[in-house]
């Protein structure tokens, strides 16, 4: 019987992979196609304690793996197909059929930034297409950037970027804007943000070192235009990766896993979240650390506490 199996390997699932190893508990971890998350496609993260001269996303999140493995975690390929969280231990049935049992599950599955869709871009991320003003704002000191994006996260980030940009274009699609009008207002009043409304982001234009300028449509005059710039910031949202729970855990309306204040505990005894797939608002490598560390605690806890309670009276 598995003690605890972790579904995800950013930052957040292997940091609690490295306490719950530590702790003797033998987590099993298993990673999709795209282990390490978000961080497999940054290029250098800066921001992260410990690394003054900074480091490569993908070598911090295989150090961090190596590390786990240290102390005795097991890692396992593939997606999860499905969890049956009704009873204890829990099921998980990965693809090809193969079943797992745990007695605690810690999910750290992250969100996926939504990207536009156009040709060019998936090439380019970490080449000048970035999903995160915070991680990626210092790379683009003095040059004209690009922000895509309507809503209040849009209107933030181009406001972030003028820090080190020496202009930030804002492209919509459409004339009116999502953002609230405080958020609308504090861009509008930026003297570095310049607008380009009612245009829809068409192809990505790179060269050898990258993102070189953005083709778009002008809605009005139906007219095609090449914006040049050497960093565009997609900022059109996040999605949760909680559809393989079919909701047997509760989340808020966009899908985000909802955990009780201060701990990382679900709605369902046992059954932890920690990373991305909780966290709406910082989205950062170093806080999904963090929350990944609170869910080993908690899990540790609640192992302990179970050997002498019948949680099948309690479970959903």
């Amino acid at each position: 019987m598995n003690q605890a199996i972790i579904i995800g390997t950013g930052p957040a699932g292997l940091t609690a992979a490295i306490y719950l190893a530590r702790a003797n508990l033998e987590p099993i971890i298993i990673e999709g196609p795209e282990p390490g998350g978000q961080l497999t496609t940054t290029t250098e993260v800066e921001n992260f304690p410990g690394f003054p001269e900074g480091m490569m996303g993908p070598e911090l999140i295989e150090n961090m793996r190596k590390q786990a493995e240290r102390f005795g975690a097991k890692f396992r390929s593939g997606w999860v197909d499905k969890v049956n969280l009704s009873d204890r231990p829990f099921e998980l049935t990965l693809e090809g059929g193969e079943e797992l049992v745990a007695n605690s599950i810690i999910i750290s599955t992250g969100a996926s930034a939504k990207y536009l869709g156009i040709s060019g871009e998936k090439e380019n991320v970490g080449r000048g297409i970035s999903t995160c003003a915070t991680c990626d704002g210092f790379f683009f000191r003095n040059k004209k950037i690009i922000v895509v994006g309507g809503g209040d996260s849009a209107m933030e980030e181009a406001h972030f970027l003028t820090k080190f940009a020496s202009e930030v274009r804002i492209v919509h699609r459409r004339e009116e804007l999502r953002a609230s009008k405080i958020m609308q207002d504090r861009a509008r009043q930026n003297p570095k943000i310049t607008w380009s409304l009612n245009n829809t982001p068409l192809e990505v234009l790179s060269g050898e070192r990258g993102v070189t300028g953005l083709k778009v449509l002008n809605n009005i005059t139906s007219e095609e235009e090449i914006i040049e710039t050497e960093g565009i910031f997609v900022t059109i949202g996040h999605t949760p990766n909680t559809k393989f729970l079919d909701g047997q855990l509760d989340t808020d309306d966009i899908g985000y896993l909802i955990v009780k204040p201060g701990s990382s505990e679900t709605n369902i005894p046992g059954v932890f979240a920690c990373g991305d797939v909780q966290d709406k608002k910082y989205r950062q490598a170093i806080t999904a650390a963090g929350s990944g560390c609170m869910a080993a605690l908690d899990c540790e806890k609640f192992l302990e506490g179970s050997m002498f309670h019948d949680w099948s009276k309690t479970l959903v």
